[in-house]
């Protein structure tokens, strides 16, 4: 049976994407038959983070057939657009059309998991997924340690509780720098913006990344981080097996 999980944030530009493609990655580079669905109508990011920019989906008497990422399947509006830089400058019930045929009609076959990407914030879109998908068995939300980002993230966790999706936990990104020359780790945002929100709200933190210039580079050239072999892939790793654990 298909388990669903979602990676969402407060806002845009905590890492909330590259969360999700490196987490449906590890699951399906260990063995899971795995999809990924990006619901981000406006900026969808999954095509450019796993090469797949130039590509576009098939459709058919059957439904959207999903592009392969090697074995895993992947779906995302970016996908169905006649060119890569257009723009959707849509209301909400198109938009609310456009995943409703991204869920219902991609032929996903069997899946043991299913990774979704929502949109930033709590409204529309991330609503109609989690509506139109009832079987999330939890959300993973994505923070950095600012004040800032704190402000947000209380309120998907607020969204999440108020359409009983379970908070699997906080994953903590861009939590200090680390020097490439000498070594030493810098809190780079001082609010600790994860600790305060576990204490109050009772999440748990799954793991903090830091700042690493090679996530990005990595990010823009289509690869995925666990896939590489440096120090903060593998601390990545570790975080995706952690979440590994809470959801099979």
């Amino acid at each position: 049976m298909r388990k669903t999980v979602g990676v969402m944030s407060g806002k845009g530009g905590v890492g909330k994407s590259t969360a999700a493609v490196n987490l449906a990655v590890h699951l399906s580079r260990k063995g899971w038959n795995t999809g990924l669905l990006d619901i981000d109508i406006h900026g969808p990011s999954i095509p450019a983070m796993l090469a797949l920019s130039s590509s576009r989906a098939l459709q058919d008497s059957r439904g959207i057939h999903p592009l392969l990422y090697r074995s895993m399947k992947v779906m995302s509006i970016g996908f169905l657009l006649p060119d890569k830089d257009d723009a959707l400058i849509w209301r909400g019930p198109l938009k609310m059309k456009a995943i409703e045929q991204m869920v219902n009609h991609t032929v996903w076959g069997d899946l043991d998991m299913l990774v979704i990407d929502a949109p930033p914030g709590t409204g529309d879109e991330a609503l109609s997924v989690c509506q139109l998908i009832n079987d999330i068995i939890g959300m993973i939300i994505v923070t950095t340690p600012q004040n800032i980002s704190e402000i947000d993230v209380r309120k998907s966790i607020t969204f999440c509780r108020a359409l009983d999706i379970p908070v699997l936990g906080l994953l903590n990104n861009m939590a200090s720098f680390a020097c490439p020359s000498c070594g030493t780790s810098t809190e780079l945002f001082p609010s600790g913006a994860a600790k305060n929100i576990s204490n109050d709200m009772q999440v748990p933190i799954l793991g903090s990344l830091p700042f690493d210039p090679d996530i990005a580079g990595s990010s823009d050239q289509g690869i995925p981080f666990v896939e590489q072999n440096i120090p903060s892939a593998n601390l990545m790793k570790d975080i995706m097996n952690t979440i590994e654990e809470k959801i099979v």
